[in-house]
């Protein structure tokens, strides 16, 4: 079965936002692309399989089933809904940042 993926208007601004730091604050703009083209692919393997990750295990997102997984220091979180085949990409945040107080500020679910 192949999922549909949707970003959240966070998620689309937090992966800009890690090009601009990447390209510009550093700057490394050959980095930042290959670092934003890698979340992306990683992000595209989503349509088989979307379960195969861990459910976060802080409330009140475990209950929602938010799942997440690793790309490099960047953590992506995510809702797969099984009734549509559609999973949502919620965040993408680096990964040594205060992750339940980013998620805790985070509209779109």
């Amino acid at each position: 079965m192949s999922w549909k993926i949707n970003y959240t208007r966070h998620a689309r601004e937090d992966l800009k936002a890690i090009y601009e730091y990447l390209a510009f604050e550093l700057p490394v703009p050959d980095t930042a692309g290959r670092q934003s083209g890698r979340i992306m692919k990683d992000v595209r393997l989503l349509d088989n399989m979307p379960e195969r990750y861990k459910v976060y295990d802080e409330e009140p997102w475990k209950s929602q089933n938010l799942r997440y997984f690793p790309v490099d220091n960047y953590l992506v979180f995510y809702l797969p809904k099984k009734e549509t085949s559609i999973v949502t990409i919620v965040r993408i945040i680096y990964g040594g940042r205060d992750i339940k107080r980013q998620l805790e500020q985070t509209t779109e679910f």
